[in-house]
């Protein structure tokens, strides 16, 4: 009896000590309310739940030479592969090619991928996917080449479905994907978009002139093949852009509002979004992304030849992928979609010169002070931590000043990278705020995740805000 009461006793003093690891400091208890209260809890209509799902994913160097094994191994008889103009000259798609061929893989290449892709873009690779009658798709690029495949496959396993039928609501219909698709492997050469984990495909929609997507967790590759060989030839304006798309990645989703202050309440688990607001597991990732992001990011940069921060940054694009895929991302992303939509002349370096294009990347964060000055009274704490993770001595910093510090810190690396002086420099006017805040509106697939209520006029001073960065 003595030996069970011992043992009784050591359990509760178990349960009751609190783990000081940063993964699990605080446990899984998020409060419904906090202080600042984010927004007013409904703790009927709120959700109480989390789920985690993201790709496999497969990570060394030279790793993509396994490729056509996996098909192999899946007894696949005729692979989609996916590519765009620029990619397909380099040497990730002869190691691809050669390693389908060894294994006696039979596909069909489809290279005609827009940087940036719009709605018409995809629709080119889903009637070439309708045609081919494949069984499986290989992804062999950055966000954009991931996100066509994924779209091509969604609508190649459902033709009778009308294009607006999955693209996200209020824009489109946001109908749940309940066709199965086929299996689609992803192998990343950028170091930023995380696509590979997730099941989000994005897009500019050319009549809204802004961005929108289409988000199920059903779309989501069966493997990320990620690989830090394939990133070293990103051009310097292309790892930068990249880079910060990992940055914001993990800022948003750490600073997102909870999952169980979101609402409404899924009827159905299957109904649950993926974007869910921030939660213990996710939080783990972003953290971890952030950290690498402080490290090597600079580097990964500045130095093209540095194969050790290239190859922390494409672990860190997986790592924040997986923490945003399931928690989010916020206002930075929902006011780039109008930014690179609305776009009438700008050019960025080391882009094809073919079109008028703000990348991805620079669009996410080009607001990012602003931004993270607004939202930093819902959760200072969070805002500091962050600043600090990213390289600031926070010691003797006080909750109140959150917003501006972090903002500080995000202008400190945008300068040191070469980022652009605000939207200003993109071309953009304070004439074109009305239009630009109408091109958000609609996004509120992530804008509805910011931490604060927000409104148009909220909108607006964030965009004037960002004007000028520095």
């Amino acid at each position: 009896m003595a030996a069970k009461a011992r043992a009784v006793n050591l359990l509760r003093a178990a349960s009751g000590a609190s783990c000081r690891c940063p993964a699990h400091s605080g446990g899984l208890h998020y409060p419904v309310t906090s202080t600042p209260v984010r927004y007013a809890a409904d703790t009927k209509n709120t959700d109480y739940a989390f789920e985690m799902a993201c790709s496999n994913i497969r990570f060394g160097e030279g790793v993509t030479q396994e490729v056509g094994q996996d098909f192999a191994n899946m007894n696949a008889k005729k692979v989609g592969l996916v590519t765009d103009k620029n990619i397909s000259k380099l040497p990730v798609i002869q190691t691809v090619l050669d390693s389908l061929t060894k294994n006696n893989v039979k596909f069909d290449l489809f290279d005609d991928v827009t940087i940036e892709p719009t709605d018409v873009s995809f629709k080119k690779a889903i009637n070439w996917a309708k045609k081919g009658g494949y069984d499986s798709y290989l992804a062999v690029g950055g966000g954009s080449v991931m996100d066509t495949c994924k779209v091509a496959n969604l609508y190649a396993s459902d033709p009778e479905a009308d294009f607006m039928d999955y693209v996200n609501a209020p824009i489109g219909k946001g109908l749940p994907v309940t066709v199965a698709v086929k299996p689609l492997i992803a192998v990343p050469t950028t170091a930023g978009t995380g696509s590979e984990t997730t099941g989000v495909a994005v897009f500019d929609l050319k009549d809204l002139k802004a961005k929108t997507g289409i988000g199920s967790r059903a779309i989501r590759p069966l493997l990320g093949i990620v690989d830090p060989l394939n990133v070293m030839t990103m051009p310097n304006r292309v790892a930068a852009y990249s880079a910060f798309d990992v940055f914001c990645h993990a800022l948003e989703s750490y600073t997102a509002l909870p999952y169980n202050q979101r609402s409404p309440r899924p009827t159905n688990p299957h109904n649950r979004p993926a974007y869910q607001g921030s939660n213990p597991i996710s939080d783990v990732w972003a953290r971890q992304a952030l950290r690498m992001c402080g490290s090597y990011m600079i580097d990964s940069i500045n130095s093209t030849n540095n194969f050790e921060a290239r190859k922390q940054m494409c672990a860190a694009s997986a790592f924040a992928g997986i923490g945003f895929g399931n928690a989010g991302v916020h206002l930075c992303h929902g006011l780039s979609y109008g930014i690179s939509g609305n776009v009438r002349s700008y050019h960025a370096a080391d882009y094809p010169t073919e079109k008028a294009l703000v990348p991805h990347g620079l669009s996410v964060v080009i607001t990012a002070p602003a931004v993270f000055k607004w939202t930093a009274p819902a959760c200072p704490d969070r805002h500091l931590e962050a600043a600090q993770i990213l390289g600031r001595d926070t010691t003797n910093d006080k909750l109140a000043d959150a917003g501006d510090i972090l903002a500080d810190v995000i202008r400190d690396y945008c300068y040191k990278l070469n980022i652009d002086d605000g939207i200003q420099a993109l071309g953009y006017t304070s004439s074109d705020i009305p239009a630009l805040v109408e091109a958000t509106l609609p996004q509120e697939r992530v804008t509805k995740l910011a931490p604060r209520q927000k409104t148009k006029e909220d909108f607006a001073q964030i965009l004037e805000s960002s004007l000028k960065m520095y």
